[in-house]
């Protein structure tokens, strides 16, 4: 069983997802890091949404940031966006990311903090 499930846009935001890894490693929670791109691989990305056991979702994206908001679009659980530094030094990701419709929230950490995204996975499972 996956309790948190990391996605990223595109393999160039690995690195990031690593940070959060690295986190939930320390406190022993199960984890796996896909790349599933909301605009590349949507029916992927939608049928994962669906299967997957995972608890919390972290969604690392860049540019429009469009993949937090279509996961939280798409479940009930908790999805924590982390804003990756691209274009705009990030900014752009991050107003995407905070600007949800009502209805649809996605929890949004600094621009490339993988690891409170972890963090705060880790207290909304009461594990900190």
């Amino acid at each position: 069983m996956v309790t948190v499930a990391i996605l990223i846009g595109s393999e160039s935001d690995r690195e990031i997802a690593q940070r959060s890894a690295k986190v939930l490693d320390s406190s022993g929670v199960e984890y796996e890091i896909k790349v599933l791109s909301a605009h590349r691989n949507p029916v992927e990305l939608e049928d994962y949404i669906k299967k997957s056991d995972a608890d919390v979702f972290i969604a690392i994206a860049g540019l429009s940031a469009a993949l937090p908001g279509v996961i939280a679009s798409r479940t009930k659980k908790p999805v924590i966006g982390v804003p990756v530094s691209s274009k705009l030094g990030g900014m752009d990701a991050l107003l995407s990311i905070v600007q949800m419709p009502k209805g649809v929230p996605v929890a949004c950490v600094g621009i490339d903090n993988g690891e409170n995204a972890a963090h705060l996975a880790l207290r909304i499972l009461g594990m900190s």
